[in-house]
């Protein structure tokens, strides 16, 4: 299968994903607008959900699937299995204690590091602290799925893992749409949203254990003991969650810090959920499936092979995502109209907040994108430290940005700091993968980057102008299928501008398309008769 195939598998899922998550944000939106419960919730979800994506995105995906392709190459399926089964004795233990001590500490927690603003509001901070010790059970569920996704991933069967979050969405909108209908107040949804996120991951946890277990890999529990090689997966482990969720890491610090202004932190959110479309679909999809490639390629010692998948990831996570850059950069105004101008939210006035952050997001989505696309490049090689120390650098560099910039620009300054954060991070990872000569030269990629830019910049323009043209037809009184209809040509329109520039001026050309197309992976590790 060729590495875009990969992609769009996982993407495919990660889209279905995303896309209901817009959905559900509407209806959240509608419901709670950027109210006190609107801001308790989202603050209270933060904490389960940046663990999700430490383990989710970071640590397993870092540390677990090198060493178990490892496993597979040198033990076969049998090794594979007798090391899932150490891990998951461990990591079963550890998170049980974790949960239990979380769940005992959560006003500590809530007041000292989720949401510090909160402490003086006694209404908000009790109902963020029920949320949160409600939800944070969420953490066991998603922790071990994570694993049983690296799994999958190293096997090559994406979908599952890639699919198992659209359910989340699915139970959430599920308790929005009910509560619409039976007219519930706002503190009735917020409790509603909280059980949902529970229920939704004990079904992903099924999801992917059962197509674990269609996989031939029947996991059995062992008394937790620390070999050899689960001492090695938790060295390497910590400093990948780090890495790998640093985006997550600077979420969680920025909601910390808004939650010293009314309706920052769900602001925030809503902002947060539309980049993570592109986010999610582009780069969580090329981090996922680079990194079990890239591991193949350097454990047999192709160093050909291994430049080349780096060089085409990047390649393709900056086709895809420059447009999207200036589509959130130009079109913020007119997409959180669309999305969320209903309910609550309308009479909040929360249109100008919400957009000024979506738009700085757009600026530093690249960023954010490659991260994803050069990491690898160092847990392949199981080389956790060195962006772990990156990682933490940016998080300095956020807080301290942050913290200049919100008593005057308020929940947009946390945004610049992300994005500052990000461009930073992804700077620093590219440049020492060149200086380690781990990073081959590749010129037709390096005369393809300016050209993509000026297409997007280009594109951007023309959007700009086109938005001036329909600023009627884009505003807050027309109608939500003139808007919907208005936004979806002009985005059209948009598209095919960036294209044909970028093809007219050689940003990329069919070659480029057909190499990535085409191009074969190395062979699935052989399977047991049941596996198929």
């Amino acid at each position: 299968m060729s590495l875009v195939k990969k992609f769009a598998t996982v993407a495919s899922g990660t889209l279905m994903s995303r896309i209901l998550g817009f959905t559900r944000e509407m209806f959240m939106a509608a419901a709670l607008g950027t109210g006190p419960v609107a801001d308790a919730f989202n603050a209270a979800f933060q904490l389960p959900n940046t663990f999700r994506r430490l383990f989710a995105e970071g640590a397993f995906n870092a540390a677990f699937v090198p060493l178990f392709s490892k496993e597979i190459e040198a033990n076969g399926i049998d090794g594979a299995k007798r090391f899932s089964e150490e891990v998951f004795g461990v990591l079963f233990s550890v998170l049980l204690v974790l949960t239990i001590a979380m769940e005992l500490a959560m006003p500590l927690i809530v007041r000292y590091l989720v949401a510090p603003g909160f402490a003086d509001i006694p209404g908000k901070f009790d109902v963020t602290v029920r949320l949160a010790t409600i939800m944070f059970p969420y953490l066991i569920c998603m922790s071990l799925g994570a694993m049983m996704a690296g799994m999958l991933n190293s096997l090559r069967r994406y979908f599952a893992a890639a699919v198992a979050p659209v359910f989340l969405n699915i139970i959430l909108i599920a308790v929005l749409a009910y509560a619409w209908y039976e007219g519930k107040d706002a503190h009735y949804v917020g409790y509603g949203l909280a059980w949902g996120v529970l229920a939704a991951g004990i079904v992903q946890l099924a999801i992917v254990w059962i197509a674990v277990r269609n996989a031939g890999m029947r996991i059995g529990f062992r008394r937790p003991h620390m070999t050899p090689n689960v001492k090695r997966l938790l060295w390497l482990a910590l400093p990948a969650a780090i890495t790998g969720g640093i985006t997550q890491i600077n979420q969680l610090i920025g909601t910390a810090i808004a939650s010293g202004q009314n309706s920052a932190v769900s602001s925030l959110a809503y902002a947060d959920r539309v980049y993570q479309l592109p986010l999610g679909v582009v780069g969580i999809a090329v981090a996922i499936v680079l990194l079990p490639e890239l591991s193949r390629a350097l454990k047999s010692g192709n160093m050909v092979e291994a430049a080349n998948l780096q060089n085409r990831s990047v390649e393709f996570t900056l086709f895809m995502t420059l447009p999207a850059a200036a589509a959130l950069l130009v079109l913020s105004d007119p997409i959180v109209r669309l999305l969320y101008e209903r309910g609550a939210f309308a009479a909040n006035n929360s249109t100008p907040t919400v957009a000024a952050i979506l738009a700085i997001f757009g600026l530093g989505l690249p960023a954010f994108v490659l991260i994803k696309a050069f990491t690898p490049g160092y847990f392949a090689r199981e080389d956790t430290r060195t962006p772990m120390i990156f990682a933490a650098i940016s998080v300095v560099v956020n807080v301290a940005v942050a913290l200049t910039l919100f008593p005057s620009m308020g929940a947009p300054g946390i945004a610049v700091a992300s994005a500052v954060a990000g461009w930073l991070n992804a700077v620093m990872l590219l440049a020492v993968l060149i200086r380690r000569g781990h990073w081959g030269r590749d010129i037709p990629l390096l005369k393809r980057i300016p050209r993509l830019v000026l297409a997007a910049v280009l594109m951007g323009i023309a959007l700009y102008f086109g938005e001036r043209w329909f600023a009627t037809e884009l505003s807050s009184a027309s109608h939500l299928a003139t808007k919907a209809l208005t936004l979806t040509t002009l985005c059209a329109a948009g598209a095919v501008i960036y294209f044909v520039v970028a093809f007219a001026i050689g940003g990329a050309d069919l070659g480029m398309i057909r190499r990535n197309i085409k191009r074969g992976g190395a062979k699935t590790p052989a399977a047991p008769a049941d596996m198929e």
